[in-house]
């Protein structure tokens, strides 16, 4: 059995819920998976990870959210190579700037992305919500 972890930050909800969506995705697919905080995740939690969903909404001027997701982000980036991940969040501006850059520094890490990012404008829609549990249902038989 896969163990995943399903890390996010959110201030309004948005990623929370397409967490939670990752997150059933993967236990419908047989993972043992784990939803954590940015605060509560620690290089330890990662490395005891088969595969990480990292969720973070845009901030600023397109930016990860800088008071606690990007320093738990930067604490395991330096572990990133060959490990299974995934990246997912909400927005509510700009075009999805974000999200890219993110992807490249994890590319640049040299991480397995083992799916296409999941990006939601403001709440989550149906659609983002189905790419979600199927974000989570890739990380578990990844």
């Amino acid at each position: 059995m896969s163990k995943i972890a399903v890390v996010y930050w959110s201030g309004t909800g948005n990623t929370e819920a397409m967490a939670n969506a990752v997150l059933e995705g993967a236990k419908n697919a047989g993972a043992d998976a784990v939803l954590y905080t940015a605060s509560g995740f620690s290089l330890e939690d990662f490395n005891h990870a088969d595969a990480v969903a990292f969720g973070c909404p845009s901030m600023g001027a397109e930016e990860l959210e800088e008071s606690e997701f990007q320093p738990m982000f930067s604490s395991v980036e330096g572990e990133l190579r060959d490990k299974k991940i995934a990246l997912f969040g909400s927005y509510g501006w700009g075009d999805g700037e974000w999200m890219r850059n993110w992807e490249s520094v994890c590319h640049e890490a040299g991480a397995n992305l083992i799916c296409d990012f999941v990006i939601a404008n403001e709440a989550p829609d149906d659609e983002a919500v189905e790419a979600c549990k199927a974000m989570g249902a890739a990380l578990a038989n990844a």
